[in-house]
């Protein structure tokens, strides 16, 4: 096979028509201004496309530009953020926006300059530059590695270098070119629909003829991994205390989505830095308490194991404690409760 036939151009020209004939719609697609094309981006860390419609869609109407979102408190940012997970996303988005907006409010149009915002990485800040400025920045994400490793059959894990440089740079080969912003989206979308992790379709895919790994025989083999430690567990006890439709609601410098409204809990048996707690050390007390039942909830680095209790709730005057305050059904719409939370009261809310 000769070298050209793995040159970046006629790989970029195979790539972008495969993407014409193939993209699927999306909304920052449809309308790739800058701020929605940043929103989508944050949105997208860690979470799947089909689930991040619904959010984009109700965070961008609820706060259409910058200007809004950094005006916003943050409590109100959280709450439109909710179910969403990883809600550090939603904080330094915030962070992020009231620094643009002290600076003058315009958006960075380099990827360099977008990496100094809060919450933006190089992924991130190459996905924004290259879409919505037409910039050649690389973005390279889990989809992108899995494309370029089979396409070249790299050896070694692609999350530790040299091998983690390499497909930046081979993909900011890729991105030198015409449309970047389109470039990597395609690699993305071909990585999602065609070369995915569990089965290659060869058949369907525009890059099949240059491709290493389909003319090894096993595109599977690609990429290597080196295995990564196992969630730990952590057992929690969540109180649902209440006084008529009120339920009781805490928040606090915690664990697991402190900053947020939520049940209050305890930890029951920690791991590393997490050590057990006790109610009254957390400004509660717990008067006819009853076990529920048990919830699990996964959750970035542990798989929470969650005992319910129903009591009637004393508080205390702990310094230190969490926040804690009574909230109707109007007022936990509002605040937009966790899924920690929401499962819990959508199992045992009538309990």
């Amino acid at each position: 096979m000769s070298p050209n036939h793995r040159d970046p151009a006629r790989l970029r020209r195979r790539l972008l028509a495969w993407f014409d004939r193939h993209r699927r719609p999306m909304p920052w697609r449809e309308d790739p201004a800058p701020y929605r094309v940043w929103i989508s981006e944050i949105m997208l860390q860690q979470t799947q496309v089909a689930t991040v419609i619904p959010y984009f869609e109700r965070f961008t109407a609820r706060f259409p530009d910058l200007a809004s979102l950094a005006a916003a408190g943050e409590e109100e940012i959280l709450a439109a953020w909710s179910g969403l997970g990883y809600y550090r996303r939603a904080r330094n988005l915030h962070r992020a926006a009231r620094q643009v907006a002290a600076a003058g409010g315009r958006l960075p149009r380099e990827a360099a300059d977008w990496e100094r915002l809060p919450g933006v990485g190089r992924y991130t800040a190459g996905a924004v530059a290259s879409i919505a400025f037409g910039r050649p920045a690389p973005a390279l994400d889990g989809n992108g590695v899995r494309v370029l490793c089979r396409l070249h059959a790299l050896a070694g894990d692609p999350a530790r270098q040299p091998l983690k440089g390499r497909l930046w740079d081979l993909l900011g080969e890729l991105a030198a070119g015409a449309r970047p912003g389109d470039v990597n989206q395609a690699i993305m979308e071909l990585g999602a629909r065609v070369c995915r992790p569990g089965a290659a379709d060869c058949a369907a895919c525009p890059l099949a003829a240059a491709c290493r790994a389909r003319a090894a025989g096993d595109p599977l083999v690609w990429p290597e991994r080196t295995p990564g430690a196992a969630p730990r567990t952590l057992r929690l006890q969540v109180a649902l205390c209440r006084e008529g439709e009120a339920v009781l609601l805490s928040r606090g410098e915690r664990p697991f989505l402190g900053g947020l409204w939520n049940l209050p809990y305890r930890v029951l048996d920690g791991a590393g830095e997490l050590s057990r707690e006790g109610w009254a050390g957390l400004g509660l007390r717990l008067r006819g308490a009853r076990r529920l039942g048990t919830l699990t909830h996964g959750h970035t680095r542990y798989r929470l194991e969650q005992e319910v209790v129903a009591a009637r709730a004393e508080l205390l005057d702990r310094e230190g404690a969490p926040e804690y305050k009574w909230a109707g059904p109007r007022e936990r719409a509002r605040l937009g409760l966790p899924a920690f939370a929401t499962k819990a009261l959508a199992r045992f809310g009538d309990q």
